[in-house]
């Protein structure tokens, strides 16, 4: 049985790694094919040859390709038609969760029951955000700062909106966080916000359903623990405790939690999930056997799982029911199940039980990191945690097995860590081994104590408990963590069998080898051009930009994304997390050409992130030097040259800052790419008049996003470029690019950041272009 459920899990997760979907019809033949094989061999009474059981393992791992297609293709059913994207539609919806504040609004999933007009096709569920104020789509340059009055959006209440939506859409980045897979999974099939200005009203105050009846109730607990403590710093990590609602903690607290890897007690993990669950079954299997009565009824043992049970139900309904926590709820089931036919099943048959029913339910688990870690942090103590003969009694060994516990959860998930995040904390073990006793029993039940009375004094001692707590994370933040290139996936098998050697019993022979096998995911040297060659890799950052440039020895940035909200923006999120995978851990140049917050929005994470050994900007305000035309360097065999602006530039005053973006052009015996930011046509023409020999490119990145600005034909043919990248955002509001700006370009071959993804050009003997969407397409991509 177990390696049945093995072979159905990896044909599950093989199906998530394909560009598209087998055909429907060879789907369902292969599911009733392989159902009707294993169905067959199981009623065998003899034992079944090899070649038997190698056919019913891949009779298995087929039947898990065929069930994750079904399910996929039911869900890419409902998609939003192309030809209704960006136009005005009245939709008649309830608002299905939990409104989640941004800068200037908010968010939340939308059950869509009517559409205006009626010929128009919209999924059923989406994902509406409601600005309080006039969006730049509306046709303007800048968002407005005058606010307008924001409604008060309630759970279960039903409206009528007017509303523009598009497909599901995310930055597509190596080792980036795919928000596409995320909407996938969680059935959200379109996006879109309110048009202000326009049809808003609200037609019921509240729809009678019990999904809507709970999120109501879960925003009635928010709203008491804001009012009880209403200034205290952690009042946001206790309402994500008790109903799952994570906004209110601020990113400095984020950052604690990640430097001292304890991120995942902070939000409803499957630790506090399974401790709900372990304090109800022991209350009730206490209660229970004081009364004969209820004995006669029922064994004190089975009311306890089962109490166990309804309490982690519940407790997974009051955080809104996540993925991550419906993962956790079924495993436990499993779990009560097997404890409740009175069978043991052995901790590797009741993982797998549970693997198998995550999968059955949500084939795209999977995808999710968390995942991964839990079902690795759970198999890593049934590991460590299996009986041994002459175990020892009493509190030193009580202490020893916690040190034990916290040692093998660390090293168990570490190339796992590695291998997602690249990066695990130091300090993670003695943060833990304090962190999950404190929040796992006293202020997390702390905290639902509070939900279900709402008494102040509860949520006043858990606060003062937390403080604590949070003293002494901060502490030890102060201790860097541990960071590395990702290591690629051999690297990370190996790291697991070695994790397997570490974790074997004591007197186990030649345990070290495990350490020899950790070794190369822990020092896996980041891959870099050789000399004279350049890697360019213009990022997927949306509407904005950033090109990460390497040599054999040197790594520039041209430019730092843009700043998507006050809390938010591109350095932190994508650029970053791709230069510390790449391995990058030091930026020798820094190039911020021009003041548009497009291409500065990231400049604070990134100096915060790395070093920086030169800074050149046109910002006059920016310390460090200024670009001019003329300066050069030469980087292993690479040259760049700066073409733009001039020194007599800076002088003009009443110019637009794109005027003085800074123009960079690098060149080997390969090629050469000519990178230009937002010039416009003016500096067009000053190049074409200062430097025509210098213009002519292999690999052109088109000025201002293909905006009608820019991009003369006169300058299209100074450069003569082959290849061409657009850097924009999908259905952005500026309409970048403009059709008639890319029929001017006819002539080369054409790639757009919004549609390919990264974009990655390779100075390797040769001009070599590749886009991240094309490497690594997947079948929910563009739906």
């Amino acid at each position: 049985m177990r390696a049945n459920i093995l072979a159905f899990a990896m044909g599950v997760g093989f199906l998530q790694t394909r560009g598209s979907l087998p055909p429907s019809a060879l789907v369902v033949a292969t599911l009733l094919g392989a159902s009707a094989w294993l169905l067959w061999a199981g009623s065998r009474r003899q034992p079944a040859p090899l070649v038997w059981r190698a056919l019913s393992l891949l009779a298995c791992a087929l039947l898990g390709v065929a069930w994750a297609a079904l399910l996929a293709g039911q869900r890419l059913h409902e998609r939003l038609p192309t030809e209704w994207e960006s136009r005005d539609l009245q939709l008649v919806g309830v608002v299905a969760g939990l409104p989640q504040g941004f800068e200037n609004g908010e968010r939340f999933a939308f059950v869509v029951e009517a559409v205006e007009p009626p010929q128009a096709r919209v999924p059923r569920r989406i994902m509406l955000s409601w600005y309080h104020g006039q969006r730049a789509d509306e046709g303007h340059e800048a968002q407005s700062t005058a606010l307008a009055a924001a409604p008060t959006i309630r759970p279960g209440e039903r409206w009528r909106l007017t509303v523009r939506l598009k497909r599901p859409h995310g930055n597509a980045n190596p080792h980036g966080f795919d928000y596409e897979a995320w909407l996938f999974e969680r059935g959200l099939r379109a996006t879109g916000y309110v048009r202000p200005k326009a049809v808003a009203q609200r037609l019921d105050d509240f729809v009678l359903r019990p999904g809507y009846a709970i999120e109501r109730l879960r925003e009635h607990i928010r709203g008491s623990f804001r009012a009880a403590l209403p200034q205290a710093p952690y009042v946001g990590i206790l309402a994500a405790l008790a109903i799952g609602d994570q906004q209110a903690i601020s990113p400095e607290q984020w950052r604690v939690f990640r430097q001292t890897g304890v991120t995942h007690l902070m939000s409803i993990s499957g630790l506090h999930v399974t401790m709900v669950a372990a304090l109800f079954a022991a209350l009730v299997g206490w209660l229970w056997r004081r009364s004969e009565r209820l004995m006669l009824l029922l064994p004190a043992p089975k009311a306890a799982i089962a109490a166990g049970w309804l309490a982690a139900f519940g407790y997974a309904l009051l955080a809104g029911f996540a993925v991550p926590t419906q993962r956790t709820l079924y495993m436990l089931s499993v779990v009560a199940l097997a404890l409740w036919s009175g069978r043991n099943l052995g901790a590797s048959r009741s993982l797998l039980l549970a693997l198998l029913l995550v999968l059955l339910l949500d084939p795209w688990a999977v995808l999710s990191p968390g995942f991964w870690l839990s079902f690795a942090a759970v198999g890593v103590l049934f590991f460590v945690g299996t009986a041994r003969v002459g175990e020892r009694r009493g509190w030193r060994a009580t202490l020893a097995h916690w040190g034990t516990t916290q040692w093998a959860v660390t090293v168990g998930t570490l190339p796992l860590l590695l291998l997602l995040f690249q990066q695990f904390s130091l300090v993670s073990p003695l943060a833990n081994a304090l962190a999950i006793p404190v929040v796992s029993f006293l202020v997390t039940p702390l905290a639902l104590l509070f939900a279900l009375t709402s008494w102040p004094p509860l949520l006043q001692l858990d606060h003062w408990l937390l403080s604590f707590l949070m003293v002494f994370l901060e502490w030890l933040a102060r201790w860097p963590l541990w960071q590395q290139p990702a290591p690629p996936l051999a690297a990370t098998l190996l790291a697991l069998l070695g994790v397997l050697c570490l974790l074997l019993p004591r007197g186990f022979p030649a345990r070290w080898t495990g350490l020899c096998l950790l070794l190369p995911a822990l020092f896996w040297p980041a891959p870099r051009p050789v000399a004279g060659d350049a890697w360019v890799d213009v990022l997927d950052v949306g509407q904005g930009l950033a090109v990460v440039v390497r040599t054999a020895g040197h790594t520039l940035l041209y430019d730092t994304g843009p700043l998507y909200s006050a809390e938010s923006d591109a350095g932190q999120r994508i650029v970053v997390p791709y230069l510390r995978a790449t391995g990058v851990d030091r930026l020798d140049t820094l190039i911020v050409t021009h003041r548009d917050k497009d291409h500065s929005g990231g400049l604070v994470a990134i100096r915060e992130a790395l070093p920086i050994g030169r800074l050149l900007s046109s910002l006059p305000e920016l310390e460090g030097e200024r670009c001019m035309a003329g300066q050069a360097w030469e980087w292993d065999g690479v040259r760049f040259t700066m073409l733009h602006p001039d020194a007599t530039d800076y002088p003009r005053k009443g110019g637009k800052t794109n005027n003085m973006s800074c123009v960079l052009r690098l060149e080997n015996a390969s090629g050469s790419v000519l990178l230009t930011s937002d010039i416009e046509a003016r500096d067009e023409q000053q190049l074409l008049a200062r430097a025509p020999e210098l213009l002519h490119s292999d690999v052109l990145l088109v000025p201002h996003h293909g905006s009608g600005t820019s991009s003369t034909p006169a300058f299209i043919a100074g450069v003569g470029a082959r290849e061409v990248i657009i850097p924009v955002g999908y259905r952005n509001r500026y309409q970048h690019p403009r059709p008639d700006v890319v029929a001017r370009y006819a002539g080369s071959r054409v790639w757009r950041s919004d549609a390919d993804g990264a974009v990655r050009v390779q100075l390797v003997g040769r001009v070599d272009l590749s886009s991240y969407r094309s490497d690594y397409r997947r079948y929910w991509q563009g739906q």
